[in-house]
């Protein structure tokens, strides 16, 4: 069947899409409907239906006869070590934690912080309140004691489970420590916390307070899955708000369950048995989605890996993992591949590996440019699919459905919609526009399975910033613009399109082109400001290794190259070359805290940086331009 003829056949009867869909889950009382629309605009799927999530990603798979094959991989080149863990084992071990956790109290609806590395066990946590019906809220693990302490007095715990340590190439990072100083923090006092000591760190626990993982597990009954209601929520996922206190983002048991199903063979083709892999973090939506669930869901091997793409050790990285674990579908950031492509720009390491397993790369996260989806189709020789999604929506909004059929790639866009999306681009009035003009991208509502139904303990909140700006749609606070064929372009956040002289240009726009020069490894452009024409772009070079040309006469051919493809409106007159650029631990560039350096403003250091030291090297560079320094 093609994507057009799925796509209308979802636009004809979303009810029986989505009811078949659901056929592919186990229930424990199947849902009467799968849309339930009498709180629109707050919308809810399979309400009515009986479901466990860990019964779906575990225990069913054993029951087909299917535990001896491996669900999780660990893979640490910072240990140097890998694990296996098959779905028999993960069963044992998931319900041995749960039986745990309900000996100490925690049951369906208690909500339960998981603050980890990248180690099998932070699954197992999340898959152990799944089997309980408890809530889950993954928080990134290291970090800060004080956005932990806000998350705990958001979502009120009863229980927190961490790991003594995390590491990172050539440190340890200390999480016991900071899980203590923000419980001290907290107005919100947990029961108990769970520790797992790492061999590389044992932390100190407070008696009557903390459990070490192996021994409060001991001598208890392993717990069953315990059905929960279709919209139970099934975790909490905070991610960062405009106003400085994290949204709580919800997502419902049963939608989870059946977009996540439907996504692994539609969009990722993969099939049980498969390996599939991303290399994120279990601490984003990435992790929560395609590390952790919709792989298991589908009884595919999960990868789950503690590394870098480039330094553990080499640049070579990535393509050691997929060669060693024949890796079928693969998911990363675009700048993490940026980061490969600046160390490695000829690809020369990707030679010393049999990839004959990749069928295909997914790049999410950031825009994917052309330039780096040239470099790595060039290199890879599969299909590179940039596919468009976010925090709130748990799975893509636009793809290249390969499991469906595999559309012609057009570089710059993440595709087509995906089924349930019924995407519009919007004036400031909520008209839509013309094909290939520049607008607010929305999303018609009712949102599909899977996404937000609101944001915890906020509803007030969750209308405001999502659905309050355009009526009977939900603002995905993206701007771009939608071609002839029904290809979707993301050309930046709403707030990094900027005002020059009247004409709105797109930052994504402009760093497209300077991404094509043969020098820049990766870039950034911002929109400063400007007392004659309102603002200005400015743009940030990271050069490849090895680039010894000078760096007055590459800024001179990159300001040269957006005058010559974007046109003297563009005004683009200022760029400097930075080592690297500020981003968050997901990998997102820092536009708005680098706007605020570059304005004189002051800013909050911002909670998820990776690097706190990178913002004055940008200060540095701004003040050699003549701009005022940060306050």
């Amino acid at each position: 069947m093609a994507y057009r003829d799925v796509y209308a056949e979802w636009r004809q009867d979303p009810e029986g899409f989505w009811m078949r869909a659901a056929g592919s889950i186990d229930w424990v009382n199947p849902p009467s409907k799968a849309l339930f629309a009498e709180k629109a605009p707050l919308y809810e799927w399979f309400a009515d239906g009986m479901v466990n999530t860990c019964w779906n990603a575990v225990d069913r798979h054993v029951q087909a006869g299917r535990g001896a094959q491996i669900a999780i991989k660990h893979v640490s080149p910072i240990t140097h070590s890998t694990k296996g863990i098959t779905y028999a084992d993960l069963q044992q071990r998931v319900s041995s934690l749960a039986g745990g956790l309900r000996a100490k109290g925690v049951e369906k609806g208690d909500r339960v912080i998981i603050y980890m590395p990248m180690i099998p066990e932070a699954l197992e946590a999340m898959l152990a309140c799944a089997r309980l019906g408890a809530v889950h809220s993954v928080v990134f693990g290291g970090f800060a004691a004080h956005e932990l302490a806000v998350r705990i007095d958001d979502c009120k715990p009863k229980a927190i489970i961490a790991a003594s340590c995390g590491l990172e190439p050539g440190r340890v990072v200390h999480y016991k420590p900071l899980l203590d100083k923000a419980i001290e923090q907290s107005d919100h006092k947990p029961d108990f916390c769970v520790i797992f000591q790492r061999e590389q760190e044992v932390a100190k626990l407070i008696e009557g307070r903390d459990v070490a993982w192996h021994t409060f597990q001991y001598g208890v009954e392993p717990a069953e899955c315990v059905p929960v209601e279709g919209n139970h929520p099934a975790y909490i996922l905070y991610t960062s708000g405009t106003t400085g206190a994290p949204k709580g983002v919800v997502r419902h048991t049963a939608g989870h369950l059946v977009a996540l199903n439907w996504t692994m063979k539609a969009i990722y083709d993969i099939d049980p048995g498969d390996v599939f892999w991303a290399a994120s973090d279990v601490g984003w939506v990435v992790g929560h989605s395609y590390i952790c669930y919709a792989p298991l869901i589908v009884g595919a091997t999960t990868i789950v890996y503690e590394g870098k793409p480039v330094g553990t050790p080499d640049a070579g990285a990535f393509w050691r993992v997929i060669q060693n674990y024949k890796v079928k579908s693969f998911f990363t950031a675009p700048t993490a591949l940026r980061a490969i492509k600046r160390e490695d720009p000829e690809g020369k390491l990707m030679g010393d590996y049999n990839l004959r397993s990749l069928k295909a790369l997914y790049l999410a996260g950031e825009r994917a440019d052309p330039d780096t989806v040239h470099w790595a189709q060039r290199h890879l020789g599969v299909p590179v699919v940039d596919h468009w999604w976010q925090t709130e929506t748990g799975w893509a909004i636009a793809a290249n459905p390969l499991g469906i059929e595999q559309l012609p790639t057009k570089v710059g866009s993440p595709s087509v919609p995906m089924p349930g999306y019924d995407v519009q681009v919007l004036d400031e009035g909520g008209h839509p526009v013309a094909p290939g003009t520049l607008g607010a991208i929305a999303v018609k509502l009712p949102l599909p399975p899977g996404t937000l139904p609101t944001l915890w303990n906020a509803e007030a909140r969750f209308r405001k910033s999502y659905l309050e700006h355009f009526p009977g749609y939900y603002e995905t606070g993206d701007a771009g613009y939608m071609d002839e064929d029904g290809y979707l372009y993301i050309m930046a956040r709403t707030d990094d399109v900027i005002n020059v002289a009247g004409h709105r240009l797109s930052t994504g726009a402009m760093e497209e082109v300077l991404a094509g020069h043969p020098d820049v490894a990766e870039c950034a452009v911002i929109g400063i400001s400007d007392s004659l024409k309102g603002q200005a772009p400015l743009g940030f070079l990271c050069l490849n290794k090895g680039c010894d040309r000078p760096h007055a006469q590459i800024v001179k051919e990159c300001v040269a190259r957006v005058r010559d493809q974007i046109g003297p409106v563009a005004a683009f007159k200022l760029a400097c070359v930075v080592d690297r650029l500020p981003k968050t631990r997901s990998g997102k560039i820092l536009r708005g805290t680098m706007v605020k350096i570059a304005d004189g403003q002051d800013y909050k250091m911002p909670a998820t940086i990776d690097d706190p030291a990178i913002l004055d090297e940008i200060t540095v560079a701004l003040k050699a331009l003549g701009l005022p320094e940060a306050k």
